[in-house]
């Protein structure tokens, strides 16, 4: 792992910062060109990497499954995102994994797209944090600095739904042509070099349909036509994620500078930054879900500690309070491996709660009490649970884990569930609240921010973004500024 995050810093001086995208230094002692085997783990790595540092705890924070009590993420907690978020914008988006996946699609696409095909899929997961995050972002214009030393904005609906009288390619179509790459022949195909699946191409185009269904739900409030048409095809494929040891999650070490963000921040660089949200608590504690929450978060003394958002009371002892758990810093087979717990970006859990919404709210093929089930018995399996508690669970709790009441309210069951289990990717779990107003939350206290009385819709541009490129927004909009497919 070491190796992958130094090769890592040496792809992304290769290629170049945010601002100077592709450009390459002609030294003839420095190369020009990276092989594909050198990128793809930096693609990996980067992309998981964005995925839970600095835009996670942000995300996480808004909803309300960690508090902040000091520095950034206490800031956070109240909606003061000023001067953030611009080394996720330019280092580990735009000039990490953007530009690393652009080189990467270049490199012998025609006689070995194996790699390209790959390549698209990741630089569509990461678009679709860019725009989900900030709404109007660079799109066809990024990672081709040589032409477009100032890429334009593309709107959010044309990211999704693609926009041909702009050359704007939507996010399904990149997936489709990666899909297509990766069942053409190719000479040179991934190996070991491939983190997530060793070089298995057909997991990676399971991974490329799960992303169709994960953008398809995306749309249910503008345009339910096409998610449910490609939520359909999708099914009737029965080619995408449908078991846990599918998932598409990124593997991180045990040494220092190797361990995933969640832990690297929590326990090494800022240990006393964040903490439960007592918020997330009471939710657990109302669906007596504690075996679960003992996974996502530590319990000491055998006490579960919170905090409120918002609050300016001082914080419990650091010793008393609950951070998190086993799940999210460590591999549940290998619970002292500290630090190598993979980063869960595509899960079986998701596309069961995906498929359950869809049944309900789109009416496509399947019952959603039966995904419903199968999505909260994916996730309690995945955090290590034994099926012994499950099964108790489930015949203690039925009034939890069946759907009951109006769409509205089933709707509300399923995000609320998926909300909890997707705890350490707060940029899943935001995207749902802003699409569907679950699972219900109140604002903190002692808010701030553009608009102290509404919770954010959206991050705010970067001040390096705003200042450098003339096509930014000017002004921005504000955070309570809705995104197209927001409720």
């Amino acid at each position: 792992m070491k190796r992958m995050l130094i090769l890592l810093l040496l792809a992304g001086m290769v290629l170049g910062s945010c601002k100077k995208y592709l450009a390459v230094n002609t030294s003839p002692n420095t190369p020009t060109t990276v092989p594909p085997s050198v990128l793809l783990p930096t693609t990996e790595i980067g992309i998981a990497f964005a995925n839970s540092n600095d835009l996670d705890r942000a995300t996480s924070a808004i909803m309300q499954q960690i508090a902040g009590v000091a520095n950034q993420t206490q800031g956070y907690d109240v909606y003061n995102f000023s001067g953030a978020f611009d080394n996720q914008w330019n280092s580990e988006l735009y000039g990490g994994s953007v530009n690393n996946c652009v080189a990467m699609i270049n490199l012998d696409s025609a006689t070995s797209p194996a790699y390209s095909g790959i390549a698209k899929l990741e630089m569509a997961y990461a678009f679709s944090i860019l725009t989900d995050i900030w709404g109007d972002v660079p799109y066809s214009q990024a990672g081709q600095g040589n032409k477009y030393i100032y890429p334009r904005f593309d709107k959010v609906q044309d990211i999704y739904q693609g926009n041909p009288s702009l050359g704007i390619t939507s996010l399904f179509d990149l997936v489709n042509s990666g899909l297509a790459d990766l069942a053409k022949t190719s000479t040179l195909k991934p190996k070991t070099d491939d983190l997530v699946y060793g070089g298995d191409l057909t997991k990676w185009t399971r991974v490329g349909n799960t992303l169709l269904l994960k953008f398809a739900i995306m749309l249910t409030n503008v345009n339910p036509t096409m998610a449910k048409s490609v939520i359909t095809s999708v099914l009737s494929g029965n080619n995408y994620i449908n078991s846990n040891s599918l998932d598409f999650e990124v593997p991180f070490g045990t040494a220092t500078g190797n361990q995933n963000a969640l832990y690297n921040f929590n326990y090494i660089n800022r240990p006393g930054d964040q903490m439960l949200s007592s918020r997330f608590l009471a939710l657990e504690q109302s669906l007596n879900d504690t075996l679960r929450l003992a996974k996502f978060f530590t319990k000491p003394n055998g006490v579960f500690t919170g905090f409120n958002n918002g609050s300016n009371a001082p914080a419990p002892p650091q010793a008393t309070r609950s951070q998190y758990g086993s799940y999210l810093i460590a591999p549940v087979a290998n619970p002292t491996q500290l630090g190598a717990a993979p980063i869960r970006l595509l899960t079986n859990f998701q596309v069961n709660f995906i498929l359950a919404e869809a049944a309900l709210i789109l009416g496509t093929p399947g019952d959603p009490n039966a995904y419903y089930q199968a999505g909260i018995q994916a996730s309690m399996q995945k955090i290590g649970m034994a099926q012994s508690d499950i099964n108790a669970y489930f015949i203690a709790n039925p009034n939890v884990v069946t759907l009951t009441g109006t769409t509205q309210q089933k709707l509300q069951q399923i995000i609320t569930q998926k909300y909890i289990a997707f705890t350490g990717n707060g940029i899943e779990v935001f995207d749902d609240y802003r699409r569907t107003g679950y699972p219900i939350l109140a604002l903190p206290l002692n808010p701030g921010g553009d608009d102290p009385t509404v919770i954010p819709t959206r991050l705010p541009y970067t001040n390096g973004e705003l200042s450098t490129n003339p096509n930014a927004p000017n002004p921005r909009p504000l955070v309570d500024v809705k995104l197209w497919w927001a409720k």
